[in-house]
């Protein structure tokens, strides 16, 4: 009794500790890009125009335009980027489709082939496939799987990846306009607050990715200012240069 309750505890730690993340969903990435492009390009923005000695003004109208524009920017060419991929893989899906109705016992053979490949008894392969192969359905999410390296049935959604790509490219953004708007008179505050903002970023990129924290945070945060670096320094000449 003993040995079967142990082996039920680690069965129960294994089916707990084995979970996965979900890795296709289509929301992560565009998130993740959205925040990390609306901190980069609007903190980069923004600097280059004051780097130009222009007006506190300018600086807010600038920061909030590039918010805006950025954010529908980011959003339409992830809805139409996500929706010709999505497109793609139907059509995909479509010609597996016809080719299991028209010729199944070819698939069935491809199938039982593909199981061989892979160190599986011909014998056994070739029953596998047979009892896969009686679902349609079953066959031709096991066919994209295999041919396709895609699930059916897991497909990202190019209205979710628009709407996520649009959120955090808005929230990214409004960081460094956020000290303007409430009356900051000099960069610094806004500086301070967007390279929080992208190192706060990378770490939970990091948490996500099982990467180590502070690389990632450090990293974002190098990038994020050198970006800013520069087009500080090519609006200062540019101002000098126009004025």
């Amino acid at each position: 009794m003993a040995i079967i309750e142990t082996e039920a505890t680690l069965h129960e730690a294994h089916r707990d500790n084995h979970t996965h993340r979900d890795v296709n969903g289509g929301w992560l990435r565009p998130a993740v890009f959205g925040a990390m492009d609306g901190l980069v390009s609007n903190l980069a923005l923004m600097t280059g125009v004051v780097g130009g000695a222009v007006s506190h003004q300018t600086v807010v109208i600038t920061g909030l335009a590039g918010l805006a524009a950025g954010a529908f920017s980011m959003a339409a060419g992830e809805y139409t980027s996500v929706a010709s991929q999505r497109e793609l893989v139907e059509a995909e899906l479509d010609v597996e489709r016809r080719e299991l109705r028209k010729h199944p016992e070819d698939e069935e053979g491809e199938l039982a082939s593909l199981y061989v490949s892979r160190g599986v008894e011909p014998a056994l392969a070739r029953e596998v496939a047979k009892q896969l192969s009686r679902d349609p359905e079953q066959a031709l999410e096991i066919h994209a799987r295999e041919e396709l390296g895609i699930d059916p049935g897991d497909l990202p959604s190019p209205l979710v990846a628009a709407v996520s790509s649009f959120g955090a490219f808005a929230l990214g953004a409004l960081l460094p306009v956020l000290p303007f708007l409430l009356g900051a008179t000099s960069l610094l505050p806004a500086l301070l607050l967007a390279l929080v903002g992208l190192f706060g970023c990378g770490a939970v990129v990091a948490r996500v990715t099982a990467r180590s924290w502070w690389f990632s945070g450090l990293r974002q945060l190098a990038l994020g200012g050198a970006a800013a670096g520069v087009t500080y320094a090519l609006g200062t000449l540019f101002g000098t240069v126009v004025g």
